[in-house]
């Protein structure tokens, strides 16, 4: 396993303990499958209407966990990404979690390797391959914001990508305001590298116990473990824990050092969120509690951190870490007990690359929505990340990502071309020639930027329009072999430098 991937492990999916309360706010999604499944009181849905584009199949093994036993694969090899798109609240915060389990569906062997992409930045490499060796699922993890309203999550081919990239479910929570929020979600995202309820060796823990679906891992090594006699209030913490990470602990005896090895993975380099949780075990009264610091890699992560049976965190906004990390909590001289530590999460802080111009993104979709048959990746970002940027679309690489030039002749397209094309104000070129389009051509006066126009070979009706002799930097403007009638517009006509083809074709009054 490559380790940049931040793998987590499952034997499989839990199956979902059945409790009254509401479910997670968000969308759970079981990819490949024909019908709403229950698992426990939570319903997995179709991914239909989700996304466009892949097959679906049902893996030959019925003792598979429901989620895992269909799937939605990708074959089409010209398309440079495959998306779907969630409805979100704008500006929501959520948890987004990719589950994959191969099951030999297409003969092989060995499962695919490809990237996954959330907006336009690529989140992570998918590389299942040493999991589905040993019987495994596997998942991935990302909070992160949505600046609009829909998330786009894609899967896309890469250099090592030999067979058809797949999913086999798709999981956006709803995260409210106060979690994980001293991180910019503007400009960054945070990759799940561990999450563990520390001296728990049961089942993992989940919904219903997390209000949010997060998945705690059960962590021992060799330190003592302490049962808490008491309880929590989640409320009472930033990341509102589960109460249930609570119940046991890690400790050590009195006036000694509490050393752990975690997360039990080498990490590269990188800046990570850090966030301890901590609960004096003991039955609450004036002694129940403790004082000791924290230490990281031997850095000091907490001072003087007075521990009491109602629980506490302490976090770090950007750590860096890198290799084997251990956290030490190192008791004071007076203190009558050793430390202790319940539960821990460590991200990756990512920067997520940026995004399209949003009104570019609007354009471009409604453009999308105009044809009948868009190609099958223009869903997501238009132009990043740049290698899987949309079939024919070009775009500027400057601060403010545009899109400048839209190549799709000979596409077979059927549709009309939408009249929000004059709001690509740097388009540069725009080519659609040899294909189905009709209705009539939509008045691009806004189009400064445009020097070429090629609408030839369509069957685009109606009139020529005034605007195209006003645009400044157009010098070839091909219409031929459409149903156009009426005249050449005068302003066209005196424009100096530019190639007009109108002929053959067209009914032109004047098109000598």
């Amino acid at each position: 396993m490559s380790l940049n991937i931040f793998l987590l492990w499952l034997v499989s999916i839990p199956v979902i303990k059945i409790h009254a309360g509401p479910a997670p706010r968000g969308f759970l999604l079981n990819c490949g499958a024909s019908e709403t499944t229950k698992v426990g009181n939570l319903d997995w849905i179709t991914d239909e209407g989700f996304i466009q584009v892949g097959n679906k199949t049902t893996l030959d093994n019925p003792d598979l966990a429901p989620i895992l036993a269909t799937l939605r694969f990708f074959p089409d090899t010209t398309a440079k990404k495959y998306c779907f798109v969630i409805p979100t609240i704008k500006g929501g915060k959520y948890l987004i979690r990719t589950t994959y389990y191969y099951g030999g569906y297409d003969g092989g062997k060995e499962p695919p390797v490809f990237d996954q992409i959330i907006e336009g930045s690529k989140w992570s490499t998918v590389n299942t391959t040493e999991d589905y060796a040993m019987g495994l699922s596997s998942y991935y993890e990302i909070i992160a914001a949505s600046l609009g309203k829909t998330l786009s999550i894609c899967l896309a081919r890469n250099e090592h990508t030999t067979s058809n990239p797949f999913i086999s479910a798709l999981e956006l929570e709803y995260l409210e305001n106060s979690m994980y929020n001293s991180t910019d979600f503007n400009n960054h995202g945070l990759i799940t590298v561990a999450r563990h309820s520390f001296g728990y060796d049961g089942d993992l823990i989940s919904f219903p116990d997390d209000q949010f679906n997060r998945n705690w891992q059960p962590f021992e090594d060799a330190n003592p473990v302490v049962e808490s006699h008491s309880n929590i209030t989640s409320t009472d913490f930033w990341n509102l824990p589960p109460s249930a990470v609570f119940t046991t602990g890690l400790t050590t005896s009195r006036g000694k050092e509490l050393n752990i090895q975690w997360p039990n993975v080498s990490l590269p380099s990188a800046n990570y969120y850090i966030a301890l949780y901590f609960q004096d075990n003991r039955t609450p009264s004036w002694y129940s509690w403790r004082v000791f610091n924290v230490l990281v890699n031997g850095q000091n992560f907490y001072t003087n951190l007075n521990v009491t049976a109602t629980g506490v965190t302490v976090y770090a906004t950007s750590w860096a870490l890198s290799g084997l990390t251990q956290i030490t909590l190192a008791p004071s001289n007076d203190s009558m007990v050793g430390p202790v530590i319940s539960a821990g999460e460590v991200f990756q802080i990512i920067h997520l690359g940026g995004r399209t111009l949003a009104r570019d993104t609007a354009v471009m979709e409604d453009i999308a929505r105009s044809f009948n048959n868009p190609p099958p990746d223009w869903k997501g970002d238009p132009c990043l990340p740049p290698e899987h940027a949309w079939t024919g679309v070009t775009c500027s690489t400057d601060k403010v990502v545009r899109v400048s030039n839209i190549n799709l002749a000979n596409f077979g397209l059927v549709g009309t071309l939408s009249p929000s094309i004059a709001n690509l104000t740097a388009l540069k070129t725009l080519s659609l020639s040899g294909n189905k389009l009709s209705g009539s051509i939509p008045d691009m006066s806004s189009l400064k930027e445009l020097g070429s126009l090629h609408l030839d070979n369509n069957a685009f009706e109606g009139s020529i329009p005034q605007s195209l002799g006003k645009l400044p930097k157009l010098q070839e403007i091909f219409l031929q072999n459409n149903n156009l009638k009426g005249s050449i517009p005068d302003a066209i006509k005196q424009k100096t430098g530019v190639n007009i083809q109108v002929t053959p074709g067209n009914h032109l009054t004047n098109s000598a």
